[in-house]
């Protein structure tokens, strides 16, 4: 059923490569008959037949004699193998005399021991620093650090960022070069934007690639969501490997224009059944408020400019209405895994975790449940191996109100909460009497009363999701060298939420009783990969090689219910259905000589539906060469363990995020109250759509070169890279010629840009002693974006305080997204002259001529810089990070801090306390447009401080550790704002983030 499912969305496709299809649909049916034949004969065999000898022992730390769990023990030559329990023993079975056994573990040096009848070997593994023989995760595969030939990043449990960690993305935050982890806010769960290397379009998704276990994700949310990564436990991930160049991501075409970051999750590993619960408890602290003024200054104010009316209306409190929406929140995290073998052929984990996070901002929830199963069976001698994951997850979001954010800026301070003459509730707020209706209503050009927005406002949602896959690798008994493997994956997604709003919250609405919405949104991606690997040694040679098929569709069926549509007679119903497929073909081939010489090329040959047929199918090669020098016969260095060059070249295009069927005529119903009427009947219209039958992809193009490098005996470990990315036929949402479509604006490739940069890695283990581990990781990276070719420039950048008012642009020869302003005159004394800007091209009037391109919202260099420290049974872990370069836009101060605003509309509202700066009288369209608003937003932060103490031997076989975090620590930054690591580069309503405060404690049992 599955497979004549597949074969029918192929054909519905229309693509020539049917007979590919049906090939490797043939190969995997003959696949499970021949699985099910030899499982049978297996089972028909004497057990006696199978008798062979078996070995045990004890796995080690050389340096300190403490047990290794879940280290490797394999028959050279062979998938016969078995891992260490927790107390480091093993047994292996069918071991025949002259059989080789390779004892390894990550981060330890590999031994090789022959056997020769021992009933028992222990062994102990010596330290390895840099760990080059670590397997690093990569597409369709694996190799070691010191075979990997591109820019490639993999960070593991042991270097995860502590604290409390809600997603997947706060792990690595500062902990590679070139990777920019921004959170969009406080908010429990919010997500993070991930760029790597910069952003790689100006109107189409820079987000990497996902891959959670082999399945790519999509990266779009569902309704109700904080966060497409918010499934995934992170208590649950293993390592997080960052594939940044084109020649590492071209494996995954088009999906990893903006690069790659694979997850992989824990898995099951040991004999014996161990446990483990981790739990932690978190304090939310709000750091830091817009600034406005206080109660008393902002009488003041009004006691000097307003008039008798406006004097009239001051009260007598003093409320901080920023407060009053925040407050101190709790937090609460549980995680119990388990993890072992079942009849020593099928390492088991299984997972379920709880989180319960409050936001800083009353009403915020966010809580979640997840669940996952995680199983490996391996047979026929190691011959079938299986790897199936499932995970589920549960999450309840309530959001509160964010608009109370910029009320809470807004309302007048000498106002107390409530009042007893409200017609709302007792709200405090302005209201005006209307005869029509013969009662007050709010003013409509008023600020609503803030704790009325976050009351009388219920906002949530459940998402449901499930991920999971099935994936078998064969061993072709009759060809050894080659694997061929199947991957079946699923993922699915629910989502259902409402919006009520009681009657009781202040409205200028004549009619008003109250509103309710709901939605319903289904995501479902379904993931087929078929592929063989040829995996062979030539004596000093040795070639991998991978070729295979993958199939990939996203189905979406969104339903929305509105009451006041409804109540206004217009269609109160929307149904929304699309789906868009993805199909590929990819192969690689890895060469190395003699561990000197190492050859990477790689194709992909994608097809999506987002484009038309004639322009569907792209194709993306890569290639990389890299040099171990350190192995060459005539390097001789004690000081140099590894020394190895690299250069990469591939091209990788894009279409992430736009829309689908852009290249087709689609049509708009008209709503019920326009209709068209025919004599008494009323008929509803459509209208078509604007559309480009035209559109192909965003072709990137990017070179790199590398350094990898240890020294000291691998006390000192890291790389250099420059790479340059140039991207042809950017898209952009552009105006056209009037009359050529059924818009004026269309989606259109336009334009090119050019992407470049230089970063830095630096690990340094300055102490090692048996009680005493000192180490260091620096990174630092230079980035430049620039528009190279594009024919019209692109208003981008909304900001509040007018009406349709940019304050960024597209424009050839500068950074996309770059400050498009008036330059400020000031006085003598630093002041800005209100209203006085620079006639940049001497017309003697100040117009949009004027403006000029000034700073950006990226910063031209990042730098990470962290260290670990153990103690005996101490451990203490600092992360900081800096920003360099970033400008942000502070909307706050420029549409709230004139003196106008304080008494208009007969009205009270409060005032930036800029306006003690500036002393603006007005706000203009140009006033709002002043590059005075455009800050430097570099940064230092004391990310992370965590600090614990492990009892090794709490009792029988259990560890116990207990630690102490404290996150968003120190911020060093010279820019007004709230926070200036703002995604975007406009600050308006932004969620604070709070400082963090956690207990926590791990448990091994």
């Amino acid at each position: 059923m599955v497979y004549s499912a597949k074969r029918k969305r192929f054909q519905e496709m229309g693509f020539k490569q049917k007979q590919a299809f049906r090939n490797y649909l043939m190969n995997v049916i003959f696949m499970r008959e021949l699985f099910k034949s030899l499982r049978f004969l297996l089972f028909m065999f004497p057990v006696a037949l199978f008798a062979q000898n078996s070995v045990s022992g004890v796995v080690t730390e050389q340096a300190t004699g403490m047990p290794i769990p879940g280290a490797n023990i394999i028959v050279k030559g062979t998938s016969n193998g078995s891992t260490t329990d927790f107390d480091g023993n093993y047994t292996i079975n069918n071991v025949n005399d002259g059989d080789v056994l390779l004892f390894s573990f990550l981060g330890f040096t590999e031994q090789q021991i022959i056997y020769t009848g021992q009933a028992t070997i222990d062994v102990g593994l010596e330290e390895n620093q840099t760990s080059l023989d670590e397997v690093v995760v990569i597409g369709y595969g694996s190799v070691t650090k010191k075979d990997a030939t591109g820019a490639v990043n993999q960070v593991s449990t042991e270097d995860f960022n502590k604290g409390q960690v809600n997603t997947a993305g706060q792990l690595i935050t500062g902990k590679i070069a070139g990777v920019t982890v921004t959170s969009g806010g406080g908010a429990p769960g919010e997500g993070q934007n991930i760029n790597i290397r910069g952003i790689g379009s100006i109107s189409l998704n820079s987000s990497p690639l996902y891959v959670v276990d082999g399945i790519p994700l999509d990266n779009s949310n569902v309704g109700g969501s904080r966060n497409p990564l918010d499934f995934i436990n992170p208590a649950d991930i293993e390592s997080m490997t960052v594939l940044k160049d084109a020649s590492s991501t071209a494996i995954y075409g088009s999906r990893a224009a903006n690069g790659v970051i694979l997850i992989t999750t824990k898995k099951g590993k040991g004999r014996e059944f161990k446990f483990n619960y981790s739990g932690a408890t978190t304090v939310y602290r709000p750091t830091n408020y817009v600034d406005v003024m206080n109660g008393d200054e902002f009488r003041s104010l009004v006691n000097a400019v307003g008039n008798e009316a406006s004097i009239a209306r001051l009260g007598n409190a003093s409320i901080n209405w920023q407060e009053e929406i925040y407050s101190q929140a709790m937090g609460a995290e549980h995680n119990l895994s388990t993890t072992g073998n079942v009849g020593n052929f099928m390492p088991v984990r299984a997972s379920l975790g709880y989180t319960n996070q409050d936001g800083v901002l009353r009403g915020d929830n966010f809580t979640r449940t997840t669940g996952s199963v995680s199983l490996r069976p391996n047979v026929l001698d190691g011959y079938l191996k299986a790897e199936i994951n499932a995970r589920g997850m549960y999450t309840e979001n309530e959001f509160a109100n964010r608009d109370a954010i910029g009320a809470s800026v807004d309302y007048d301070p000498t106002k107390p909460i409530y009042s007893a003459d409200s017609p709302f509730l007792n709200y405090n707020g302005w209201y005006v009497y209307n005869a029509e209706v013969d009662r007050e209503i709010q003013n409509s050009l008023s600020p609503t009363n803030p704790i009325a927005l976050i009351n009388e406002k219920d906002d949530s949602a459940e998402i449901r999701r499930f991920i999971g896959n099935a994936k078998i690798d064969y061993k072709l008994h009759f060809f050894s060298d080659i694997t061929a493997t199947v991957n079946i994956g699923l993922d699915k997604t629910n989502s259902h939420g409402r919006t009520i709003v009681s009657e009781n919250m202040p409205s200028s609405q004549l009619d008003w009783n109250g509103s309710y919405s709901n939605y319903i949104n289904r995501a479902t991606n379904q993931l087929f990969d078929a592929y063989l690997t040829y995996d062979k040694d030539f004596g000093k040679s040795s070639l991998n090689a991978v070729a295979g098929y993958s199939y990939q569709s996203f189905e979406y069926d969104n339903y929305s219910f509105d009451s006041e549509a409804q109540e206004e007679g217009n269609d109160a119903e929307f149904i929304d259905k699309w789906r868009s497929t993805l199909l590929s073909y990819f192969g690689r081939a890895n060469y190395n000589y003699d561990d000197r010489y190492l050859l990477t090329a790689t194709m992909r040959a994608d097809a999506s539906s987002k484009l038309n047929p004639d322009d569907r199918w792209g194709y993306f090669p890569s290639f990389a060469v890299a040099w171990n020098i350190n192995n060459e016969n005539f390097f001789n260095s004690e000081t140099i363990n590894q020394l190895k060059l690299r250069v990469g070249y591939g091209e990788i295009a894009n279409v992430n995020g736009l829309g689908d069927y852009l290249f087709l005529t689609n049509y708009t119903g008209s709503r019920s109250n326009a209709n068209y009427q025919f004599g008494n009947t009323y008929y509803q219209t459509y209208r078509p759509d604007a559309y480009n039958e035209d559109l192909r992809w965003e072709v990137g193009k990017t070179f790199n070169a590398g350094i990898d490098y240890a020294l000291f005996n691998n006390r000192v470990t890291g790389s250099l890279n420059a790479y340059l990315k140039k991207t042809e036929d950017l898209i952009s949402f552009v105006t056209v010629d009037p009359f050529t479509n059924f818009s004026n604006r269309i989606n259109k490739n336009i334009g090119d840009m050019e992407n470049k940069g230089i970063e830095f890695e630096l690990n340094v283990t300055p102490v090692q002693t048996d009680d005493f581990t000192w180490t260091i990781g620096y990174n630092v990276a230079y980035n430049d974006n620039e528009i190279t070719n594009l024919p019209d420039q692109v208003e981008v950048g909304g900001i509040s305080g007018g009406t349709g008012n940019n304050v960024q642009l597209h424009k050839e020869g500068y950074t996309p997204f770059s400050y498009w302003v008036y330059k400020q005159v000031y006085d003598d004394n630093g002041r800005p002259i209100e209203g006085a800007f620079v006639d940049r091209n001497g017309d003697n009037q100040i117009n949009d001529e004027d403006r000029y391109l000034y700073k950006n919202p990226f910063a031209d260099v990042t730098m990470g810089l962290n260290t670990n420290l153990n103690y005996k049974s101490w451990d203490l872990a600092i992360v900081t990070r800096a920003s360099l370069g970033n400008y942000a836009y502070n909307n706050m101060a420029s549409s709230r801090s004139y003196e106008v605003r304080a008494t208009e509309n007969s009205i009270l509202t409060n005032l930036h306390r800029d306006y003690f700066n500036t002393g603006f009288q007005t706000i203009t369209e140009s006033s709002l447009q002043s590059d005075y608003y455009v800050q430097n937003a570099s940064f230092f932060k004391l990310d992370n401080i965590t600090l614990g103490y492990t009892f090794p031997q709490l009792f029988d076989d259990a560890s116990l550790r207990l630690y102490g975090s404290a996150q968003n620590v120190l911020i060093i930054t010279e820019y007004d704002g709230l926070d200036p690591e703002i995604g975007g580069g406009i600050d308006n309503n932004f969620y604070p983030r709070p400082r963090i405060f956690t207990f926590g404690v791990n448990l091994n049992f």
